[in-house]
This record gives structure tokens, sequence and C-alpha cells, in this order.
């Protein structure tokens, strides 16, 4: 049962005052807040047994070893993978550069992307124009920001590698993934997922989809910062060359050779955030005991509501399309003229309400709209209709005097 009150908590930032007011937590695309499963699976690791994995054969590093193994099978679990087909990174941008600078990649390939990427897969690509000679093209979103696949049908033609983000961190617009993905490969092209804004809203199958590898973080899904997943189909980690190395990633080494292991271990070069990876553990089986459906259908509502209040204050622009319910937990809004850092400080420092102010990241698409930047408003399942009251009414002053 999904039980509102009694999940808040479970999340000790959000139980308490600032300056005699509640915290209202609206900036979870950039980072979720964590609940104290999480936290305390993370001090497990340093208060029991903290070790390293895979190398020490006494008893910590034998438990470190063991739950590190765990958590891989869990996670793998959690995106219906195999566990060899999981690679533990710091983030979905390691995963995206890791990639990038692994394919067989020459001159006059072409890779396409989408005009809202995240900086994390638009500049790997375009170093690697400079560097390669690889053609970058850019796939354009309908004017709503909806995605159109009679274009990528013909945009995707000659194209090497397909890299899209798959809920845009800008707008909340969800691409048709599947779809995507089976006419790339019917054209001979690779496909890479960012979904480091998805997972945390919907359930992830890579079988399902078909995906080719797929990205996300752990801070976007309850984890901890420093933890992301780079999945990929076996056969394709298997041919894939690290393009960093060191302990961990090889068998054994001579003065004038080595022998790398096998993926994922091939990709993990040095010591890896342990308690990170514990906690992105912790944060899978969160999720899963919440489920989806009460993740979606608590986000949806509040999307919805905020969406209907903020369309009647005067000048607000709201960035993707009208509907709420095709922008997942994001509303992206902007006054003309105005800089939406300014709105984001007021609403914080006169109620407590937590939002995210710039470019996003998405410097390229502001800059193609000549929108000088937006305030981000960004729910989760922890969020209450009560908290979107307070951050409107605070809004409406807030516009009334600007």
């Amino acid at each position: 049962m999904f039980n509102l009150e009694t999940i808040r908590q479970d999340f000790p930032s959000i139980n308490k005052k600032i300056n005699g007011k509640e915290v209202i937590y609206f900036d979870s695309a950039c980072m979720t807040l964590k609940p104290r499963q999480v936290i305390e699976a993370m001090d497990t690791y340093y208060n029991q047994h903290p070790a390293c994995a895979g190398r020490s054969v006494h008893k910590f590093g034998e438990a470190v070893t063991k739950k590190i193994k765990e958590s891989r099978k869990n996670i793998a679990s959690f995106i219906n993978a195999n566990e060899k087909e999981i690679v533990f990174t710091r983030n979905a941008t390691e995963g995206l550069n890791l990639l990038a600078n692994s394919l067989d990649l020459c001159s006059g390939d072409v890779i396409l992307t989408t005009d809202k990427e995240h900086n994390s897969n638009l500049v790997p690509w375009q170093l690697l124009v400079k560097r390669k000679g690889i053609k970058h093209k850019i796939f354009r979103s309908n004017s709503d920001g909806t995605f159109n696949l009679d274009n990528f049908r013909e945009a995707v033609r000659g194209v090497k590698i397909v890299s899209m983000v798959h809920t845009s961190n800008l707008d909340g617009v969800t691409i048709p993934a599947k779809e995507i993905i089976k006419i790339a490969n019917e054209q001979g092209a690779l496909v890479i997922l960012d979904a480091a804004q998805s997972v945390a809203h919907t359930k992830i199958d890579v079988r399902d989809l078909n995906v080719d590898f797929l990205v996300f973080s752990g801070h976007k899904m309850l984890g901890p910062t420093g933890t992301g997943v780079l999945y990929g189909r076996y056969e394709l980690l298997e041919k894939l060359a690290p393009f960093m190395v060191g302990g961990s990633t090889v068998e054994y080494t001579t003065y004038d050779d080595y022998r790398l292991l096998p993926a994922p271990e091939k990709f993990e070069a040095g010591l890896q955030d342990y308690a990170g990876i514990i906690g992105l553990d912790a944060a899978v089986k969160y999720l899963d005991n919440i489920g989806f459906e009460n993740i979606n259908e608590q986000e949806k509502k509040l999307n919805k509501y905020a969406t209907d209040e903020i369309t009647k204050i005067p000048n607000i622009k709201i960035i993707g399309p009208a509907d709420s319910g095709l922008r997942s937990s994001i509303i992206s809004f902007y006054i003309e003229g105005l800089d939406m850092h300014k709105i984001a400080l007021m609403l914080d420092n006169s109620v407590n309400v937590m939002v995210r102010s710039g470019r996003h990241c998405v410097h390229s698409w502001f800059d193609d709209k000549d929108i000088y930047n937006s305030a981000r408003v960004s729910f989760y399942f922890y969020n209450t209709i009560e908290e979107v009251n307070i951050f409107i009414d605070a809004l409406k002053k807030i516009t009334a005097i600007l």
C-alpha cells in the first residue's frame, strides 16, 4: 500500500525545518533525496567491513566481495539484464564517455543524437568530430518537444550509432525508445539510451526494449552520488576495448604483455565505490518496494495539478507539450526577458521551495531557441499537493512584483 505519510518519514532531509518553515524539495531531476535505508546500507559497509572487494581473502574482504556480487545481481535484475552485462561507473556521464571512447569509430562514421541531449551525450561526440573525423547529426524534435518517428526513419539511414536521451531532463518528454531501437537496428545502427531521467520513474526492461547499451546514474534514483551503471549486451561488451585500465581490469601482466579480464571487470579500473554500490542496491530494492505504478500515479497527479495552476499565471511559458501527461515529472518554465535564477532564489528564500534554474546542461537547446534560461520543477513520489500549493502561492506573489 502506498502510504505517503509513512514514506516521507524515510527521508531525513525533508523532515526538518529551515527558518521555521518546512523544506519543499522540487529538484529531483537533478538529484533525488536519499531514504534512510540507502544511508544505513552505506553506513553498514563503513562500520562492518570497510575493505576491498575481489582482492583480499580475509573476513572483511570476503564480506564486501559477497555484498558487491549480490548488488550487481540485484541491479541487473532491476532492468532485466544479466549480471555480466552490468558495468559499474560513477554516473551516466562516465558510461557515455566510456562508450564514445571504446566503440570502434572511424572517420566518416555518423552519430545521431536529438536536439535535447544533456551535455554528457553531446560533448563526447563533438570531441570525436575533432579527434577522429566522425560526423555528428542532430535529430530535431517536433515544435512541442515530442518525437517524430516518420522523420526518424529517414534520418537514421547511414547512421552507425544512435545515442539518445530516453526522458529529457529539459522538458520531461519520453521518446518511443522501443520503436526507435527497432528502426535503428533494422538499418544496422547500434542504439545507446541515456536512461538517467527515466530509470527512477518507469520500469526499464532492456530485453523488451532490445537496446544495445543503456546508462543511468544512482543519484537520480534514490542512490548515492558517484554511482552509475552501463548496461551493454554481453556480446557487444566482449568486443569493446576499455579506455581506462589498471587494477581489477587484468588477469595478469608481464613486462611485455597483459591479459584483460572479461566484461564487466575489464571496464572497472581501480577500487570501486563499494559503499556507493551497496547503497545503489538498497535504492533499487526501495523502488521495487514502492512500485512504479504508485510512482507514476503520484507524479502524474502532482504534474497535472501544478501545470493547471501555473498556466493561470500571466506571462509564464512552459517548455514542452501542454499536456502534463507527456512531461513525466517535470515542469520547465520561463518568462521572456527575465533571469529565472531570480525566481528560484526568491522561492528558496521566502518559502524554502527548492527548484533548479539555468540551462540544465542543455545549453545547445536554449541557444538554438534564443531562450536565456528556465526554472525547472521536478517532482517525485515523496512530494505532496500541499507542497505544490505553497509553491504556487509563492510563485504568484513573486511574478506579480517582477
